[in-house]
């Protein structure tokens, strides 16, 4: 590689926002050469966005800031140069793709590059139709963006860059709000890209596990607006590196450290798919396997919630959930997962009372409450969206709070006693006269749950609270419910990420095409193959070690290091 010329180098290089008293990414020096797959990660503030904005063309063209020392791309000195010319050069697909869409339909978005170079039709439509191939999206070409999946929406983009024919290919957060099926085809759809077009691909991503699905070339790991480390995917996963820095490493390499195996003779350690373990690792995964004592918890609970042959279809006749049956125990913890689309989102809207069903009925605590309204269900029912800034209408931390129970005659003082109690339940009490603003996207979400918390609810239902969160934020918002649950609060929570299915919650409702295909264990969800591509989720890499090792019951290792992580995490 020596020999080559890098095709993005940084020499020295720091930027600093204007708005900020410290730089944000600091003396960095980093060569990446052609044809190379490189994977970004660090904690939330590391800079790894910062750094791929500075490869865009983003900084300083759009985000001002002072620039010291050198950054080239494609031979480019970026900072003399425009967003432009840097983006004929720099495709990038951002974690939100709604937010790079411009044209009406599929075919329009994927053109609109095309358009801007002036190109002759007959060659726009020609470009066009290939660069849908290449991605996988040829038969939805006529469809507006906003009503595709988020994996095809994302292949739209990618798509909307490639038809440029750039020769690199940034990816920030790819896998933030995809399915688990459709992250790890997004994964495989980069890499077929890069095989196809030898493109240069820089990835920025915090799921390791995930985004190694299919090789990279090299791992760099981001802290403080600096790279502590530049290392090949192996050497990466057996330093101590990513759990210093709050990344986590890959489920099976902690089960492989739980039963004291030798990572450093195992092979391939950074692909699931390629692991090659000696007779000596795999006697000790099984060892440390049959050493273990189960902890078995049964919550035998009146049911809280229940739904009967629960049907909605928004226009009316075309039904998105059909004959839901559920049944939900107090002070119970669950999950309910499945693909994109599969009727999640639209299940807890019935269950707290945003829309209404055609068919079925709905009961909290064995009464029907099918036909009471929104402000009844509140009461009883608490629904926390995805993304906080969507709940969040008041300027004053105490203001957001105190609004639900603003009008349900309580004296002043009563609503400050409850404000001020939920604030302390939820660690914001010192920040109670804070503006909103000056919050971090965790510190937000806290905010909404309380908001939620003051007006007394026994059910809380969560839309993916860990989305887009790095270790450290995701174990305090979930350490944090779970403390709730404790308490005796049923929670509800709608997600894609596997780990928090399977460590946090004791069961999984399985949502696919509008019905429930499965309730069980989360272990026993995905160590079920059939059931993993049905619900469009991912087997987890403690299910593919447990094959590799021979053990018979790979549900119950799965519960085993389960168990086992809980302590450890206890214990820090």
């Amino acid at each position: 590689m020596s020999e080559m010329t890098p095709i993005i180098s940084f020499k020295n290089f720091s930027f600093q926002y204007n708005a900020q008293k410290r730089p944000t990414l600091k003396d960095i020096n980093l060569d990446i050469y052609p044809g190379e797959k490189i994977l970004i990660c660090g904690a939330s503030g590391s800079g790894k966005s910062t750094l791929g904005n500075c490869i865009n063309g983003l900084i300083p063209f759009s985000y001002n800031g002072k620039i010291e020392g050198s950054l080239t791309v494609d031979g480019i000195e970026t900072k003399n140069s425009s967003i432009f010319e840097l983006s004929t050069r720099v495709g990038t697909v951002l974690q939100d793709p709604d937010g790079q869409f411009v044209g009406l339909t599929v075919g329009e978005d994927i053109a609109f590059a095309l358009e801007n170079d002036c190109i002759e039709q007959g060659r726009m439509i020609e470009l066009t139709d290939h660069a849908a191939m290449q991605v996988g999206i040829e038969k939805h070409m006529k469809k507006a963006p906003y009503d595709l999946s988020g994996g095809q929406k994302q292949r739209v983009s990618m798509a909307g860059v490639l038809v440029d024919d750039v020769k690199i290919l940034l990816f920030d957060e790819p896998l933030a709000n995809l399915d688990p099926a459709t992250g790890k085809g997004a994964i495989e759809l980069i890499e077929k890209l890069k095989k196809e077009t030898n493109t240069t691909v820089v990835i920025i991503e915090h799921r390791i596990e995930d985004a190694l699905w299919e090789n990279v070339d090299r791992i760099l790991l981001m802290a403080d607006g600096c790279i502590v480390a530049d290392k090949k995917p192996q050497d990466m996963l057996r330093s101590p590196l990513l759990n210093e820095y709050g990344i986590r490493e890959p489920l099976y390499l902690t089960a492989l450290k739980y039963a004291s195996a030798d990572i450093n003779k195992v092979e391939h350690i950074d692909n699931i798919r390629q692991l090659n373990l000696e007779k000596e690792e795999v006697n000790s995964v099984r060892d440390w396997y049959l050493s273990q004592q189960r902890q078995q918890t049964v919550n035998d609970n009146n049911y809280i919630l229940e739904t009967q042959d629960l049907s909605f279809a928004y226009d009316g006749k075309e039904y998105v959930l059909n004959d839901i049956n559920v049944k939900i125990r107090k002070g119970e913890m669950l999950s309910i997962v499945g693909r994109n689309g599969a009727g999640k989102s639209t299940f807890c809207k019935l269950v707290c009372g945003f829309e209404k069903p055609q068919k079925g009925k709905v009961f909290f605590k064995g009464k029907d409450v099918t036909d009471t309204t929104i402000r009844h269900r509140a009461a009883h029912i608490g629904y926390v969206m995805q993304n906080p800034n969507q709940m969040i209408s008041q300027i004053q931390i105490f203001d957001e709070v105190a609004m639900g129970i603003a009008n349900i005659g309580l004296s002043k003082e009563e609503i400050q006693e409850r404000v001020y109690e939920t604030l302390k339940v939820c660690g914001l009490y010192e920040f109670r006269n804070w503006p909103i603003s000056a919050l971090s996207f965790g510190q937000k979400k806290r905010v909404t749950i309380a908001s939620i918390l003051v007006m007394g609810p026994e059910v809380i239902i969560l839309d993916e609270p860990t989305a887009g969160q790095d270790l450290r934020h995701y174990t305090e918002i979930m350490e944090f419910l779970k403390d709730l649950n404790k308490q005796g609060i049923t929670v509800i929570i709608v997600t894609h990420d596997m780990h928090l299915m399977l460590e946090y919650t004791s069961r999984a409702i399985v949502f696919s095409n509008g019905q429930m295909v499965d309730d069980k264990a989360g272990s026993a969800v995905l160590c079920d193959p059939e059931l993993v591509e049905k619900a469009a989720l991912k087997e987890t890499s403690l299910f593919n070690l447990a094959t590799m090792c021979g053990i018979d019951d790979p549900v119950s290792f799965v519960d085993c290091f389960i168990d086992c992580d809980r302590r450890e995490r206890e214990h820090e």
